[in-house]
């Protein structure tokens, strides 16, 4: 069988000694949660055989358990290559949903609580000469209002706009061999006006008093070097950059990058990566990309795949999602209700595709301070590792953060938190603090409107300019006094979501045009109303590709085309319109 998901899971800090520890491992279901107490991560089998990386409710693992499962657990017998002897061996896990719990050789090496970001651990003193077996159990409870599990199910079948559930391992597991002085996490900070880029490295403790070399390269030809010495777990280098090569929209102009860790005259760790020569900023009102005012014409992109559910099949699904929509006339995607993964950004960046970062926000309950617990870590871990990805132009930790009931309101201390804790971490992107409602302090006030014809939905932002929103009013008069444009850029970060006819089948927004022509016809009535409109900088269309019974992609969930890509890519392009955005 070949070795699923086989390509380097973190592009921006890749190291040539590394082993994929995808394929088939044992897998065992425990609904009753006993398998702690029973010592499953001593036992020499578990009942069943998973494909990592794919969860169990997905055709690809094998497994295709699509009922509630409060726990899973997986085994593997781990082989480490001889040329790794007297070198830490780091596991690493790219997300495991929801809480692991990490045993090597029936010892407990760590745990994780979040089902979207990575974690690793030091397993070297855990392992023996041979023989050696990693378990790892996920427990996992969309319906404990304690957990963000974005758009998976809470009820038993899928629904709405809530489909099949993830649990347990969804991203490739793998492990490399490192000196005990290597480096651990790299942040890019690109500055296009004097053509420089700020390296933030950061190293374990036997690297201090080591050298820190670090050399650029685009398309093969070296471009800037720097040196320091690293006196503190965070090193800083500036390289001044020979040639200037901005990122730009359609065009992922990316300079490559190798940094060295240089002890005793000996090269200790090497790394490679990348980064983009670009600045993103608000401006006139304006979303401005390298100081240049850009419309954004973004789609909403759920991260669902027929057969592997959170996880795409293979890494050229992944791109072939920002192809398709590039097809369609899009510059980027709303990344929706999930934290997508690096390779993903990685085709994002190559491909100069704008995209939006997103936290999986539904399924927590926001009504009490206390929740902030089970978000802001997780959101944290984020920011630090996308922070340098330029393909990611801003952040919106939480979408529509609707109330649980009328004596349940949001906790707008929690929005708030989480706003200045992600500028407090990255100051470079704007930030949306919640998309949609109910908006506390946000740089950008974006608002959802699925109103299906175009001159009603053109009235709506007749009097915007002086804070009135009236799709607020008619969608549902108790949004009018939660929140009032306070002079902000305005964004139509959700609109159309046109339901495809399919009888009664099926689920979207508004009545189902009768035929493709009247579906194309309103797809321009609705755009055409929003690029008429100055005060936006920008729309997002509901959605790229149907998600099971969600039928208002404008592509199958199988990728295919429902209509002429051309026709999409002509009406979001028009230019005069974007001419009139861009000035």
């Amino acid at each position: 069988m070949e070795l699923p998901r086989k390509e380097y899971p973190r592009p921006q800090l890749v190291r040539k000694d590394w082993r994929n520890l995808n394929g088939q491992w044992g897998f065992e279901i425990d609904n009753a949660m006993v398998g702690k107490e029973k010592e499953f991560y001593l036992r020499s089998s578990l009942n069943q055989t998973i494909t990592v990386p794919f969860c169990p409710e997905s055709k690809l693992s094998g497994i295709e358990n699509k009922d509630f499962m409060n726990c899973v657990w997986y085994r593997r017998e781990l082989e480490i290559p001889k040329e790794w002897a007297g070198k830490e061996i780091i596991l690493h896990f790219g997300a495991v949903d929801y809480h692991a719990t990490v045993y090597i050789n029936g010892q407990q090496v760590c745990t994780h609580k979040g089902g979207y970001t990575c974690f690793s651990a030091n397993i070297t003193k855990f392992l023996k000469e041979s023989g050696n077996v990693i378990t790892l159990c996920a427990e996992d409870d969309t319906r404990s209002g304690n957990q963000p599990c974005g758009k998976q199910s809470s009820k038993l079948n899928s629904y709405g706009c809530c489909y099949t559930r993830t649990t347990g391992i969804w991203q490739t597991v793998w492990m490399e061999a490192v000196d005990a002085a290597h480096i651990q996490n790299v942040k890019y900070t690109s500055n296009i006006h004097d053509c420089s880029v700020l390296t933030q490295v950061y190293v374990t403790n036997e690297a201090l008093g080591c050298k820190l070399r670090v050399r650029t390269f685009f398309e093969g030809v070296p471009t800037g070097e720097a040196e320091t010495v690293i006196h503190t777990s965070e090193a800083c280098v500036t390289v001044a950059l020979s040639q200037k090569h901005l990122w730009e929209a359609g065009k992922g102009n990316l300079y490559d990058t190798e940094i060295e860790l240089i002890k005793d005259g000996v090269v200790c760790d090497s790394i490679k990566g990348y980064f983009g020569l670009r600045e993103v900023s608000l401006k006139d009102k304006a979303f401005c990309l390298n100081g240049t005012a850009l419309f954004g014409r973004w789609v909403l992109d759920q991260g669902f795949y027929p057969d592997g559910i959170y996880t795409a099949p293979s890494d050229e699904a992944l791109k072939n999602d920002i192809l398709y929509s590039m097809e369609l006339g899009f510059n980027g995607a709303r990344l929706h209700e999930k934290i997508f993964e690096p390779r993903f950004l990685y085709w994002a960046d190559k491909l100069g595709y704008l995209v939006w970062g997103e936290h999986a926000n539904w399924g927590l309950n926001i009504t009490e301070p206390g929740q902030l617990m089970h978000f802001l870590p997780e959101w944290a871990e984020c920011l630090e590792r996308d922070y340098s990805h330029p393909s990611i132009i801003g952040w919106c930790p939480f979408n529509e953060t609707w109330d649980w009931s009328d004596l349940r309101r949001q906790c707008d201390d929690i929005l708030r938190t989480v706003y200045q804790v992600t500028k407090a971490i990255d100051k470079t992107r704007p930030v949306i603090d919640t998309s949609g409602n109910f908006h506390v302090i946000t740089d950008i006030f974006d608002v959802h409107d699925y109103e299906q014809n175009p001159e009603k939905l053109k009235e709506h932002y007749k009097d915007a300019k002086n804070g009135v929103l009236l799709c607020q009013v008619e969608r549902n008069p108790y949004l009018a006094g939660r929140q009032k444009p306070k002079g902000e850029p305005l964004f139509l970060s959700e609109y159309g979501g046109i339901r495809q006819k399919n009888g009664n089948e099926g689920w979207g927004y508004g009545e189902a045009p009768e035929n493709d022509e009247a579906f194309i016809a309103r797809y321009r009535g609705l755009t055409t109303a929003i690029l008429d409109d100055e005060l936006f900088i920008g729309f997002c269309y509901t959605q790229l590709y149907d998600v099971e019974q969600e039928i208002n992609g404008l592509m199958t969930y199988d990728r295919k085309f429902k209509f002429d890509p051309k026709i999409f890519r002509e009406i979001n392009t028009l230019p005069a319109a974007i001419e009139k955005k861009n000035k």
